[in-house]
Order: C-alpha cells, then structure tokens, then sequence
C-alpha cells in the first residue's frame, strides 16, 4: 500500500528480485504506469535495472485498485504520519488509509508498517483489526535506509522487526530475511521510538554544527577548517557533521513528533528546529549587511533537499528563496537533477551564473565543487574551500 514512493518501491523491487511475487497498490496511476514500463519515478541509483527485470519478468507489477491487497499474504503498509501544519502528527492517517481497503483484508494475512509511525500508531492499527474481527498479525518493521542507498541498504542494514503477537514476529523476520540476515527484535513501542531517536540523532547533531559554524562565521572565523582541525586523529570527534541545510522529508517532521509525544516538552528537539530552520534566514541576515539586495538578483545553486537528489521534499531551498523573494531585485535558480520545480522555472547553471550578482549554494551537489565565478558566493557548505562564505 502506497508502494510506488520513495520508501516503498525500492523495496518492492528488491523483494520481487529475491523470488517473491509482489504487487505496488498506489493511488497515483502515473506512478504506476512508470512502473509497469520499467522507468523510476525518481532517482535511486541501481534500481532501474532491477526493475525493469522483474516487471519483464511478471514478479513485480502495479496496480490503483484496491482489491489487489486482498491477493496479498503480506500487506506492507508504506503510509507515513504526517505533520499538519501546526506541527502536531496525525496519528489517525494510517488507521484511515486503512480503512479505505479494509473490505479486502481476510484471515491469515500479514499486516506489515513500514513508514515511520507516531509512537502508539502500531497499537491504533490492532485495534482496528480487532474491530473488524479479522484474524491479522500487525508488525511494524521501520524503513531505515538513506535515500539513494536503497539497493544497498536493505541488504547490508539491519532490520528492526516488532509485533506483539509470536506469529506475526516470526512471519516478519522471515519476510525480511529474504533481503537480510541481520533481524534486531523489538517491542512495537521500542521500535516506534527506535525509528524517532534514530532521525531526531542525526537531527540534533545537525543542529549543534549549524549552531558552531554561526558562532564561528559572526567572529570571522572558518568553521570548516575548525571542523577538520579537531577532528584530525581525534575519534571522539569523528562524527562532527559540518554545517548546511538539514532538511529532507524525515528529519523534521522526526523532531516534531517525538516532540508532541513528550508532550512538548522535548526543548533540545525545539532548539534545534529553530537553528536548521532558522539557517536560510540567517545566511539572508548576513547578505543584508554586505549587500543592498534590494538592488541584487540572487541566483540559489541547488533546489533539491540533498546532493544528487531530485527530492524536493521539505527542501530549505524553497524557504530561502521565499525570504529571498520578500529583499532582492529578483531571485533565480538551478539545480542539475531536478526537472519539475515548485512554482518557478529553473535554470541552466550558465544562465544564471550570468544574471545573478549574488550566489547561494543551497544544495552541496558535486557539480558546484570548484566553481569558478568572480562573483560573491554563500557557501555554507564550504563546498568550494572558500573558508568565510557570508
């Protein structure tokens, strides 16, 4: 279920390439259509091939009706928790998508979350089968791959399985083994809180080098070159991360829920949503003291969420360009990967190397390593060696 995204759809792919026969419920017929001509949706390196093999195969195919789950004997829910737009998670999403197809669950299935739930969803969905007298182990088995890594991560990766009752652990792990012999048993409530720690982890330490390189970029000083000095043979430094945009359509959202679970009273969560997010305006504040940008076109060097990605999701290059748009003459964009912008045409990297006076390298793709220009450059990243970029 919603299987022909980002999450799913790697691995449906390589479930079919392991033997097993496997069928996408989407409710976007676009994307499914992709599908069953043997095209990605979107970029994951090495799924293509694969794909193209086990649809030609007949293993793999897709399909927008929702009769099709009732072919399953395991149902792998790719729905996610949604944040709403004040920052709460709807915890009754997956209940209701559910629900939509609940007319062609039977007995003897396997019912499988995938997607990153709010802690306690696992327990909603239980009840919901209970309800409807059905006789389905639930298990929530967390996604936990980096995107782009799929075709290597759900091989190399352990594989957190969860679900109260002993059969439905049992036929999870054995589903997962077809992709991996590492299985970490969990509880469903540790492994919801598992899959949130995980991502508000990386999150935090996101916000903690963007906080730094603040410090060390408002005194005149390259944090970069800090960064790699204290780090140079010194372990205990070695997963400094440097500074830039954390964004992405996990990381967030991650925060905010684990956030809402404690009640909000999860401060280091809220702290550091305020620096990641407050960066874009930041790296603005610091173009205002050098720059009339009232009189300048900026030119924003990558619109994707992170390098050699086509993933506009949660993206702070949109929000940078927003704020952008409120001081400067004009704003303008490029990105090498992606083809289908939010609202705005992009660019070729030439043409707006040419009409901007000012550049934001938003995105650290490797097309902007070295890039040449005599023009000023924000440079968060550091990704051209610069040392102070704002």
């Amino acid at each position: 279920m919603g299987g022909a995204g980002h999450v799913g759809l790697p691995l449906a792919i390589a479930l079919a390439d392991s033997g097993a026969k496997v069928v996408i419920y989407d409710l976007s017929q676009a994307a499914v259509d992709r599908v069953l001509s043997g095209t990605m949706p979107f970029t994951e390196p090495g799924a293509e091939p694969v794909l193209q093999r086990v649809v030609a195969s007949g293993l793999l195919t897709a399909s927008t009706d929702p009769s099709v789950v009732g072919t399953a004997e395991n149902i792998i829910v790719v729905i996610g928790t949604p944040v709403d737009e004040h920052l709460n998670p709807d915890p009754s999403a997956i209940p209701r998508a559910l629900d939509a197809c609940s007319a062609h669950f039977r007995d003897g299935q396997l019912l499988v979350l995938r997607s990153t739930v709010y802690p306690g969803v696992t327990e909603l969905v239980e009840r919901m089968i209970d309800r409807l007298g059905l006789d389905i182990p639930v298990a929530f088995c967390p996604e936990r791959i980096a995107e782009h890594k799929a075709m290597e991560e759900l091989y190399s990766l352990p594989q957190i399985v969860s679900s109260r009752r002993i059969d439905g652990r049992e036929r999870a792990e054995a589903l997962f083994r077809r992709l991996t012999q590492k299985i970490v048993h969990l509880e469903p409530e540790e492994a919801e809180l598992a899959k949130l720690f995980t991502n508000t982890w990386r999150y935090l330490k996101f916000a903690a080098a963007n906080q730094f390189y603040m410090m060390a970029n408002d005194r005149g000083l390259d944090f970069e070159r800090i960064r790699n000095g204290l780090a140079q043979d010194y372990p205990r430094a070695q997963d400094m991360p440097g500074a830039g945009f954390a964004a992405g359509p996990c990381l967030f959202k991650d925060t905010m829920q684990l956030a809402a679970f404690s009640d909000n009273t999860f401060s280091l969560g809220h702290s550091a949503m305020l620096v990641n997010e407050g960066l874009p305006l930041y790296i603005v504040s610091r173009l205002e003291k050098r720059f009339d940008l009232a009189d300048k076109t900026v030119g924003i060097l990558g619109m994707s969420f992170k390098a050699g990605s086509d993933d506009i999701r949660s993206s702070l290059s949109y929000k940078l360009r927003r704020v952008l748009k409120f001081k400067a003459k004009a704003v303008i964009g490029t990105d090498p990967y992606v083809s289908e912008d939010v609202d705005d045409t992009l660019l070729p990297l030439e043409a707006v190397l040419e009409k901007a006076d000012i550049l934001v390298i938003a995105t650290p793709h490797a097309e902007y390593r070295g890039l040449q220009t005599d023009k000023p450059v924000a440079d968060v990243w550091n990704l051209r060696g610069a040392g102070v970029v704002v």
